[in-house]
């Protein structure tokens, strides 16, 4: 096993809990027999979690030596210009952060959120945003060993195509990006077809955010259905009727010898999903 790169599931699959299982401390025991070794927990609808369940989530996924990141509420905007918004983000950011350091996850994924409006002006005041929120975030101690990563977005109208994400990560050189490769290919319409198509994205990586942070960028992998707005539905690696396909990428991710964390978001098989891009990773390595 490749101790560079790390794959595991966001969230529990379906067989985790058919399983009987109930509880995410449970989840690492069961992710390393699996010969995953990275765990992403969503705090997506709101961040409610008592002291005593993140101490339990630390302990065992410390003891299995399962890298956890947390994903922050999807209803982050960093584009709201409302005051009272505005320090609603900011909460959002301080509890999610709070949480993800009492769990001892090192990794906190946010979306961009979306405005309207010229879409170069909208993308400037979200960084002038994000500087404020990073700002408050320091006040609090709270990126004290902690990444905040900038996620690439699936629908067409939402803030978050690879050039914002990359101005995103350059406010502060302690972002770092996330790359949804699946987001990527929905908004662009079926964008990703082949190996090329990935090389031009790391590319554009490399040189957008430096070669430290592409190599261990953050990556979010799935197959995803889109309409002509975007992102519409998750599915699973055996849906193949949907892309994009992981084995180019594992390609390029062997030869650039990058060390990402890749989190799978398959629709109710993340973690069988997230052991098969494994194996596809490590036959391209071997060659």
């Amino acid at each position: 096993m490749n101790e560079q790169i790390r794959f595991g599931p966001a969230g529990n699959s379906d067989s985790f809990y058919a399983e009987g299982h109930k509880r995410t401390w449970e989840a690492p025991a069961w992710l390393k027999s699996r010969g995953l070794d990275a765990f992403e927990y969503s705090f997506g609808h709101g961040v409610r979690m008592s002291d005593e369940t993140a101490i339990a989530i630390r302990n065992a996924f410390k003891e299995a030596g399962i890298r956890l990141s947390v994903h922050l509420p999807y209803f982050i905007n960093l584009a709201v210009q409302d005051e009272n918004k505005r320090l609603k983000n900011i909460e959002n950011f301080v509890k999610g952060l709070s949480a993800a350091r009492a769990m001892g996850a090192t990794r906190a994924v946010f979306h961009p959120g979306s405005g309207k409006g010229d879409r170069p002006k909208v993308l400037e005041q979200a960084c002038d945003f994000f500087l404020q929120i990073i700002s408050a975030l320091d006040g609090q101690g709270l990126l004290d060993g902690m990444t905040l990563c900038a996620e690439t977005m699936g629908k067409i109208n939402q803030l978050g195509n690879l050039d914002e994400v990359i101005a995103l990560c350059n406010v502060d050189k302690r972002i770092w990006p996330a790359i949804d490769f699946g987001h990527l290919h929905c908004r662009g319409l079926g964008a990703i077809n082949g190996r090329q198509d990935y090389i031009d994205i790391l590319d554009s990586l490399e040189k957008g955010v430096g070669m430290e942070r592409a190599r261990t960028t953050h990556i979010h992998f799935s197959r995803i259905e889109f309409t002509a707005g975007g992102e519409k539905k998750h599915h699973t690696l055996a849906d193949v009727q949907y892309g994009p396909e992981f084995q180019p990428l594992a390609v390029e991710l062997a030869l650039r010898r990058y060390s990402p964390v890749i989190i799978c978001e398959s629709n109710g098989t993340q973690a069988e999903d997230a052991a098969e891009l494994r194996a596809i990773y490590d036959k391209e390595r071997q060659k």
